[in-house]
């Protein structure tokens, strides 16, 4: 059968993995995986793709990642490319260093983000690489001890590392990598003290889980439980849609769907970019980007906040979460000011055509 082509949009919520070819090593030492990580760090950071969390195994690696408006196969080439260039010249060898392409499942937030988080996080210890969760909290190899903080999390440019952080979450401007592990620590508690805390228990539930067969790949049954049993009896038109390449509801299968180019029409509408049209809404209120995307809860800034998404959700076809990752604000917040924005751009008529 032949492989589907790769499903891609930005704000979509990526489980990624790539083996070596043959099942050889990719990483032989720390050097290696270092020099992975770093490479890494640095091509998320430029891209503005959220990575929440990784694991190197010594013949493959584990991402979940949330991409931006750079496409995921071009953060995916730039790694693996690089990395085997790199890799190829350290050792002394030639050829191939990756098993074919890499794979990539589409995966729904609701129910998979925290399941997947934490899957991918207990892999060294599914492989043998470590014997208990002890060790696992200092492993430098997984993002599992930079959320606990007891390792420097390598995803983090250099010139962004060795600020002091408060205990509150959210309160100074981070880079992506400190962001999207805060913003994921939110799902826990308020404070990183609490967040922490219960993090490490929800990963230590998850030990006596094994190898979950319904987190390795995408599809219908899969999206079930792993368990054909849940399709049996059912008449096809009650069946859900599936395909191989998701991992979720069939409303989100037909949501992923339309968002990786099936709903051509509505991305037709996009006339401008999202960092443009935040330039042109500052301009017209007299404000500076750096305003719009602060943490301020100024009146003209949150109006401003709620023109531009309204515009970008609403006339451009942008997602929620592309607005949100543009202006620092969550999905849900996106939501509401493209609700406000509506009656906000009664204020500033000259606005509505701006995207044009």
């Amino acid at each position: 059968m032949p492989r589907q082509p790769r499903l891609d949009a930005p704000g979509l919520l990526q489980h990624v993995m790539a083996r070596g070819i043959e099942r050889r090593e990719i990483f032989k030492d720390d050097k290696d995986r270092t020099f992975f990580l770093e490479r890494l760090g640095t091509i998320l950071e430029e891209a503005q793709t959220q990575c929440y969390a990784w694991a190197l195994i010594p013949n493959h690696f584990h991402l979940l990642l949330r991409t931006g408006s750079t496409p995921l196969s071009k953060v995916m080439g730039r790694l693996m490319t690089g990395y085997a260039v790199t890799f190829n010249k350290r050792h002394r060898r030639s050829g191939h260093l990756f098993q074919n392409r890499y794979k990539s499942v589409v995966c729904e937030e609701d129910p998979y983000l925290l399941e997947l988080i934490r899957y991918i996080h207990l892999n060294p210890l599914r492989a043998g690489l470590l014997k208990d969760l002890t060790g696992l909290d200092r492993y430098p190899w997984s993002g599992h001890a930079a959320i606990l903080g007891r390792r420097k999390n390598p995803l983090i440019p250099e010139e962004a590392s060795g600020r002091d952080k408060p205990s509150k979450l959210k309160e100074h401007k981070l880079s992506l990598a400190e962001k999207t592990i805060e913003d994921f620590l939110l799902y826990f508690g308020d404070t990183k003290k609490a967040a922490r805390r219960r993090y490490h228990e929800f990963v230590r539930k998850g030990i006596g889980e094994g190898t979950r067969r319904d987190l390795q790949g995408g599809g219908l049954i899969r999206s079930a439980g792993g368990d054909k049993k849940y399709l049996l009896g059912r008449k096809m038109e009650e069946r859900e849609e599936g395909d191989e390449r998701i991992l979720g509801s069939g409303d989100f299968v037909n949501e992923a769907l339309r968002r990786a180019g099936d709903d051509r029409e509505k991305r037709q509408g996009i006339k401008i970019s999202l960092s443009k049209l935040i330039e042109k809404v500052a301009s017209r209120l007299d404000l500076k980007v750096g305003a719009i995307i602060s943490s301020s809860r100024r009146r003209k800034i949150s109006d401003a906040r709620a023109i531009i998404s309204r515009l970008a959700v609403a006339d451009m076809g942008y997602s929620a979460s592309e607005v949100g990752r543009s202006l620092g604000l969550s999905r849900v917040n996106v939501g509401r000011c493209a609700d406000r924005g509506k009656e906000v751009l009664g204020n500033y008529l000259d606005l509505k055509d701006i995207a044009k």
